[in-house]
């Protein structure tokens, strides 16, 4: 088989389930968080105002990897950057707004949100290994899906490829688009990411206070944790039992 027949094989697989990269990533971190709780001579941070700082950014950092998506998906167009995991789907080429400083935003914000929670961890060499085996991670899958939007789209992608970086922001770029925000897709597709992003972190916070002879519990977080549940179950609601989410056809 040609490499590059194998590459895009491989790329239709983990396309297929790449939502097995986070559960990986999850379990790892879990257990070197776990082994720096309980062990402090393994954690470089030793005062609690340092650590709820550093939680404070590794926060901060996946809510910018969660904003990226907000915008790219509410910029886009229907039926294209969804969460559709059986084959490629692209209606149109995206290549204003985000698309066009960047050929694959949602990647990107993915990385930046399981960033946030790999630096949790407090371990650097699993942060640097995290980085490293995103990105082969996701190379086999943008193989994948610029193989399909070349067979598509033809000259109109090798041309706005050319000039688009495929990971690395080039703000120089930027040209505005010209549709209009779409709150309700956002609201569809993302209530799942906000609500996962909370709840890890509430988990990591409990845990981490759970193995610990004095308690400083985050109540804003868990707070903030619960609501994101509640606002996940009112857009499920809404989205299958009400039109309120719907696009106008």
């Amino acid at each position: 088989m040609a490499l590059s027949d194998q590459m895009e094989r491989q790329g239709t697989w983990l396309f297929k389930y790449r939502g097995i990269l986070p559960l990986i990533i999850f379990v790892i971190a879990i257990v070197l968080f776990y082994k720096n709780e309980t062990e402090s001579k393994n954690w470089i941070l030793k005062s609690e105002i340092s650590q709820n700082i550093y939680e404070l950014v590794c926060l901060f950092v996946a809510f910018i990897g969660f904003f990226i998506r907000v915008y790219t998906v509410g910029y886009s167009r229907p039926n294209t950057s969804g969460r559709n995991t059986e084959e490629q789907v692209a209606d149109e080429l995206n290549t204003t707004g985000v698309y066009s400083i960047v050929r694959n935003p949602l990647y990107l914000g993915n990385f930046f949100m399981w960033l946030g929670i790999a630096m949790l961890t407090g371990n650097f060499w699993f942060i640097i290994s995290f980085t490293l085996f995103y990105f082969l991670y996701y190379e086999r899958i943008i193989f994948t899906e610029e193989h399909f939007l070349k067979s598509k789209f033809e000259d109109s992608y090798l041309n706005w490829a050319k000039k688009t970086p495929i990971i690395v922001p080039n703000f120089s770029s930027f040209k505005k688009t010209s549709y209009n925000f779409n709150w309700k897709k956002v609201l569809r597709q993302e209530k799942n990411g906000f609500a996962a992003l909370l709840i890890i972190f509430c988990l990591f916070d409990l845990g981490g206070e759970f193995v610990k002879v004095k308690h400083h519990y985050n109540i804003p977080l868990y707070i903030a944790g619960v609501a994101s549940i509640m606002i996940y179950f009112v857009l499920k609601f809404i989205k299958y039992n009400t039109k309120l989410l719907q696009d106008p056809q």
